[in-house]
């Protein structure tokens, strides 16, 4: 019986190859093996994997500036600032005051609970009053007046202020009708046998809070692709793809948490298609708020010290620490490389050299951590190259170009120990822990056998905020 080869063609010999044999280039003539023998070679596959933009994290930014973590019991973080000691009394000149005025009138002002507060006492739009009878206000920047009477409508709280010359002379700089007056209180004077001040002032604090985010990420694997073995080293010759995906999603879901605390921001608008979340402040959006803020990168408009000048200059009115972090972009660092390189030994101008109490005054841990330092005004500066702010897939194109954190204590970065600055918190209660949860669903897969799916779900979920105390005292470069 003769037997055939059907379904190739007419031609014998296996299905798939029309030609056992063929013409190719004269062996002396060929390339490569490839032009001589015809898919036989096995590739050459180096296995290492190739990271073409080096180390992509951007997390440990919280972590090297000290920022420590505390477990929170509620769904938001109350906290209380302190209130600046001294307060100066403004209002607004009743008519002009003109240089041979020795006496004006402020008012706008109201009294503590006058009509002019709001339900919670509090209006920022109101003058309130600060000044007593006896008190001297520093008006101008140079004259000394005291003031003579306060008249307080008790029915409207609205108040007016005397203010007397103590000197012959009147006031130096004139006042326009209505202007705004904003004198500081310098100290007080009493006629002897007087009695003590009728009013006193109480200390106040301002309350704040900040709602935690919960931020999540999950990431799957089939049962058959976890089996699959691929041509790329992951590591300790282990060379399962899905490994890959797995590590690339916990670093994707770290780095959208630490974004999340620095660029998260209370939700305030009431438009329906938005979820209900409360939001929660991040880290810029305080320093938005109620930090320094620079209208241009440090070191970029001047070839000598200006700009960090006018810096400290804003520093020493917050009442700022002696020792900084500053955090920035590329751009920033070498602006103020081209500073420090154009003002030589200027750096060391106010006679200190560079303070690394940071670092338990160790420069070589410093520079080990990748901090360099110089001092300036009784300052010390510790720069950094700040990764998130270069990468152009993320804020390397945004308005954001670095930061000044204080460290107002002696702080161990690695550890993150005694960093008041920074408080990163997550919910915890009873040995459960919400800092950052990961758990693994699959029906069988990877041995996980709790539920009938043949897929390996991972999954990521952390519920934090970030608490920026003194953010008067940070600075927000732009």
């Amino acid at each position: 019986m003769a037997i055939t080869v059907t379904n190739n063609g007419g031609n014998p010999g296996p299905k798939g190859i029309n030609n056992s044999v063929f013409n190719r280039l004269d062996p002396a003539k060929y390339t490569s093996l490839h032009d001589f023998i015809d898919e036989v070679n096995a590739p050459d596959i180096r296995a290492q994997l190739v990271k073409t933009f080096g180390d992509q994290g951007i997390t440990g930014f919280l972590k090297l500036t000290g920022a420590v973590n505390s477990a929170g019991t509620a769904d938001e973080v109350t906290y209380w600032e302190e209130a600046r000691l001294h307060q100066r009394q403004t209002g607004l000149a009743k008519g002009a005051v003109t240089a041979a005025d020795k006496s004006f009138i402020i008012d706008g002002i109201h009294a503590q609970g006058g009509s002019g507060y709001d339900a919670d006492g509090e209006d920022a739009t109101v003058k309130p009053l600060v000044a007593r009878k006896g008190d001297i206000l520093l008006v101008g920047g140079v004259d000394r007046f005291i003031v003579s009477d306060v008249s307080v409508t008790t029915a409207t709280g609205a108040t007016e202020i005397t203010l007397k010359s103590l000197l012959d002379g009147g006031i130096t700089t004139g006042i326009s009708d209505n202007g705004a007056c904003d004198f500081p209180i310098v100290g007080n004077m009493f006629e002897q046998g007087t009695d003590q001040p009728d009013r006193y002032l109480e200390s106040n604090v301002v309350k704040r809070t900040n709602p935690y985010a919960i931020v999540k990420e999950v990431f799957k694997v089939t049962g058959s692709q976890a089996t699959n073995i691929g041509y790329v080293d992951l590591g300790g010759g282990d060379y399962r793809w899905y490994l890959k995906g797995e590590g690339d999603t916990r670093q994707r879901f770290m780095d959208k948490r630490e974004m999340t605390l620095l660029l998260g921001e209370k939700a305030t608008s009431t438009d329906s298609g938005l979820p209900s979340i409360d939001g929660t402040e991040g880290y810029f959006a305080a320093l938005e708020d109620r930090g320094m803020v620079t209208s241009n990168i440090i070191g970029n408009t001047t070839s000598d010290f200006g700009d960090i000048d006018a810096l400290i200059t804003q520093m020493d009115k917050q009442g700022s620490p002696s020792e900084y972090a500053i955090y920035a972009n590329t751009a920033q660092m070498l602006a103020l490389d081209n500073m420090l390189a154009n003002g030589g030994t200027a750096a060391s101008t106010s006679g200190l050299a560079a303070n690394y109490g940071a670092f338990n005054n160790d420069k070589d841990m410093a520079l080990n951590l990748g901090f360099q330092s110089f001092a300036r005004g009784g300052y010390t500066f510790h720069k950094h190259s700040w990764k998130l702010l270069n990468d152009p897939t993320l804020l390397a194109g945004s308005a954001f170009k670095g930061v000044c954190i204080p460290l107002a204590n002696v702080t161990d970065p690695q550890t993150g120990a005694k960093a008041p600055a920074l408080e990163m918190n997550y919910k915890a209660s009873g040995g459960y822990s919400r800092e950052m949860e990961h758990w693994v669903t699959g029906g069988g897969v990877l041995g996980f056998n709790n539920n009938g799916k043949d897929v390996a779900e991972f999954n990521y979920r952390s519920e934090c905020n970030l608490i920026t105390r003194a953010a008067n005292q940070h600075v927000l470069i732009k």
